[in-house]
Order: C-alpha cells, then structure tokens, then sequence
C-alpha cells in the first residue's frame, strides 16, 4: 500500500463531514485512488480523503483551502447534500514507539499506513452519521411532544395527523438508512486482511462510543415510531366514536321526524 503521503508529518489533522444522502462512487475519477473498503484517494498536496457511499467524506492532512476546494469538487457526486454537513474532527499524532489509540485529545499512531487511516475514518463516518440522525430525533421529540399534549386535551385537528404520518415516515427512513445503508455494528472490511489492527479499531470505537449510540439511537427510534403509532391510532377511535355518534343523532332525528309527520297526519 501506498504510504508516501502525510510520512512526513507528526501531527495530522482529520475532519470528517456527512455531507449528503449518499456519494456517488461509480461516478468519481479512479486514477488517484489508493485503496477500496472503504475508498480511499490521494487529496491536496500531500494528503488523503475517504469516502463513504452514505455520504461521508473523511479529509486527513488537508488544509482549510484545500478542504474547500476538495468538498467543491465532490459537489455533482453528492445526492441530496446536506446545507449544514455535521462534522467530526480529531488530530493524530505519530509516535513510532508509541502505544496506539485515542487519547483525550488526539489519538497517537506509529505511523499513517493507509489500512489505519481507512480504520479511524470509519469511525469518524459512523460518529458523524450517529450525530447526524441523533441531532433529528431530538427535533422529533421536541415536535411529537405537543401533539401529544393535544390529543390529551381532547383538541386535535387533522394538521396534527398530518404531523403523525410524517414522523412515522420520517422514522421507517432512518431505519431503513441505518440498517440498508450505514451498517453501523459492521466492522470495516480492512480488518479481514489486517486482524492485527482489531484492537486499534476496539479501542476508537469505544472511544466514540459507538456501540453505546446506536443501541440509543435505535430504542429512540423504535420509542417514536410506537408512541406515533399509538397516538394515530388513538385518533382514528376517536374519529371512529365520533362517526357512531353521528350515526345514532342521525338516526334518532330520522325517528322524530317520522314520529313528527304521524302525529300531524293524526
């Protein structure tokens, strides 16, 4: 593998962006390509850039010109970007005779092989995916909570239901973007040929709490679909009430005025 670039560096700095729905790798220019699972390619003067297909690129030794520049680039391969991309940052130091893995404030590697570089950007793409949907569900929980607070107060108008349906949706696609696309419990495909580097890959997880996260994220999740399921269903008996109710006024006003039109004829 090709480890030229960054060898000459102590101090590299890495910023991860979730910058799209997905990227279009298909599409991107191969020739600067240095490794696949995931992609990695030479960017700037003398550093890397790993993309993800679920629209996270992880930027290592760029500058802020020449991250602009990159992500500029990357532009016509993105599918639905994101206005404000979430980011994840941390800065590696190299220490050859060092104990390897993330410290408070930087992670220390004996060296910038390729391989560790595709391991630390997974996991700077989940955290960053994690953020992402993470930052959505707390607007999810700030928005159900008033409708909530209608339907116990007996007020609730078909804006609301609305609102319902929307969240329901909203939540079957980020299951369905978590588990079809991300694959955040999956170990990066490196490993297979690098076992070594398992540890190192335990111990960024942890660090990210990774694991921890997406159990979180997804008993948020399934807590929101449910709690929109059962309001939606609450307001379709409700409904359904209202409609029997209806029937019976119905009913017993059609028998007045039948009662009505005997008493006149007598």
């Amino acid at each position: 593998m090709n480890t030229k670039p960054l060898s000459k560096r102590d101090r590299i700095d890495v910023r991860g962006l979730f910058v799209g729905q997905r990227i279009n790798m298909k599409a991107l220019e191969q020739g600067r390509r240095v490794a696949m699972s995931p992609f990695v390619m030479q960017a700037g003067i003398d550093g890397y850039a790993v993309l993800f297909r679920y629209g996270v690129v992880v930027m290592f030794g760029l500058n802020p010109v020449e991250e602009a520049s990159f992500i500029s680039d990357l532009q016509e391969f993105i599918v639905d970007p994101f206005p404000k991309p979430v980011a994840e940052e941390c800065t590696v130091l190299i220490d050859k005779k060092g104990t390897e893995g993330p410290e408070p404030k930087f992670v220390t590697l004996q060296n910038m092989e390729v391989a560790k570089v595709q391991i630390l950007a997974d996991v700077l793409a989940k955290s960053a995916v994690l953020s992402h949907y993470e930052a959505r569900m707390t607007d999810t929980f700030d928005t159900i909570e008033p409708v909530a607070t209608e339907l116990q107060s007996g007020v609730f108008g078909g804006r609301r239901t609305r609102e319902l349906l929307r969240h329901i949706g909203s939540t079957l696609s980020i299951q369905r973007k978590m588990v079809g696309h991300v694959e955040i419990g999956d170990k990066p495909e490196v490993l297979w040929e690098r076992p070594d580097l398992e540890r190192l890959f335990a111990k960024l997880e942890d660090d990210l709490e990774i694991i921890e996260r997406n159990s979180a994220l997804k008993q948020k999740l399934d807590l929101v679909y449910k709690t929109a399921e059962t309001m939606l269903g609450l307001l379709q008996d409700k409904r359904s009430l209202h409609v029997e109710w209806y029937i019976v006024i119905l009913i017993v006003i059609e028998i007045f005025i039948t009662l009505g039109e005997k008493f006149f004829h007598l």
